[in-house]
């Protein structure tokens, strides 16, 4: 399940740490497994807890906690639309909407042509520039009204 690779990733993140507390490495290896796999598996939480030597539901429970850790495969671009309240007061559910709307996805769901992901998040922290989103947990995009959310897609579909 965990390959060699993987193995000396997860020892190079836990040596940043006193010998006593690897399990502080979980978020850096959960990220790693997600890198090489695409998601987070149960298999890949019991591995990542069995290396770092601590109980499978206290890294379930890192996984899912933040958004940042797919669950199931997504599609190449994940856009998670922020929906809390000073999102949902400047059309934060009507960018979500008009978004699934427009790649014939319900949210949480991926697109025909396996591309796009939608999913409704928590306070990405813009909460100024609402309606905001956050594509493959690294590109904060705002002020996302329904013309900006197409050039956004049609800019990703060409990528």
């Amino acid at each position: 399940m965990i390959s060699a690779q993987t193995t000396e990733r997860f020892a190079r993140e836990v040596a940043k740490y006193p010998a006593d507390q690897a399990q502080s490495a979980v978020m850096a290896c959960l990220a790693i497994v997600q890198q090489e796999q695409g998601f987070v598996s149960p298999e890949s939480e019991a591995a990542v807890a069995a290396y770092l030597g601590m109980p499978v539901i206290a890294v379930h429970e890192v996984t899912t906690f933040y958004n940042m850790y797919n669950q199931q495969p997504v599609g190449r671009y994940k856009i998670n639309v922020c929906t809390n309240l000073p999102c949902q007061l400047r059309a934060g559910q009507q960018a979500l909407e008009h978004l699934c709307e427009k790649l014939g996805v319900d949210e949480g769901g991926t697109s025909a042509d396996g591309l796009f992901t939608v999913q409704q998040c928590e306070c990405l922290g813009a909460c100024a520039d609402a309606p905001v989103l956050l594509v493959n947990d690294r590109q904060m995009c705002s002020f996302m009204d329904e013309a900006r959310l197409d050039d956004l897609v049609d800019t990703l579909r060409k990528a």
